[in-house]
């Protein structure tokens, strides 16, 4: 491995749980544990197999990356994704079918109600440029780019309104599945590291941060195509972590 926004624990579930199994040394939790406890990639949350490669799996996948990467919680998001895929919009000649009313429709069953109309225009732009220029195939976006750093670029060009956070978020969960594949870590991973001690606090540079996880993952004896799951766990832990941060500034401005 080299270079390389979304929801909280489960139910009932903690990272800090009894049975845990924590590194004799450092007494950390085992990051296979962390996975377990509050889950792995958001896009197997969906139902949604990246490690396939499938040219549908992939574009279902960087459809809800530009759900998820709205100022919108996870659960408005997920659930718009959801309606998305019930209406069989998972392609991106579904999409361009359903229109711009269509979309904004679907999109306001799910409550996905402020960002709805600038999503749906977003959602139709990059469904046409996919279809324009890569005959609708993400791959076809993959294996043009000359590196990891193009094809960021390459993915934020196919509509305005496609940013570094939704390219991020799809990118993440392709590392170990896409060779070019490797954006650095976003805040909320890096500050989920600080809090369970797999990165010092006082360690704050991305692509230091992500070579010392992608140590931490291997000597654990992590698959490197599984390695997206640790770091998408630490993300989950960051927003639990914002959340309570947010609940404690609200009572303290109740006060």
């Amino acid at each position: 491995m080299g270079r390389s926004s979304i929801t909280s624990a489960p139910a009932g579930r903690s990272i800090t749980a009894r049975n845990s199994r924590r590194s004799p040394a450092s007494g950390r939790l085992a990051p296979s544990d962390l996975v377990r406890h509050l889950g792995g990639r958001f896009a197997s949350a969906l139902g949604i197999d990246l490690k396939s490669g499938k040219r549908d799996e992939l574009f279902k996948w960087f459809l809800a990356a530009v759900l998820f990467g709205a100022p919108i919680s996870h659960a408005v998001a997920a659930r718009a994704y959801g309606e998305l895929a019930k209406a069989g919009a998972s392609t991106p000649v579904a999409v361009l079918r359903r229109g711009w009313r269509g979309l904004v429709e679907i999109l306001d069953r799910a409550g996905y109600v402020r960002y709805d109309e600038k999503t749906a225009t977003k959602l139709l732009t990059l469904c046409q440029a996919l279809v324009d220029g890569y005959a609708g195939d993400l791959r076809a976006v993959e294996r043009k780019a000359a590196d990891s750093t193009d094809l960021e670029r390459q993915l934020m060009a196919l509509a305005p309104g496609i940013g570094p956070v939704t390219v991020a978020i799809f990118l993440r969960e392709l590392r170990g599945i896409w060779s070019k594949a490797d954006p650095l870590p976003c805040g909320m991973g890096i500050r989920a590291a600080h809090d369970l001690g797999y990165v010092s606090a006082q360690t704050h540079d991305p692509a230091r941060v992500l070579e010392r996880l992608e140590s931490v993952w291997s000597r654990a004896g992590g698959k490197a195509s599984d390695f997206a799951d640790f770091e998408t766990s630490l993300v989950r832990h960051g927003i639990s972590l914002r959340r309570a941060q947010a609940r404690t500034a609200a009572r303290a401005a109740g006060a």
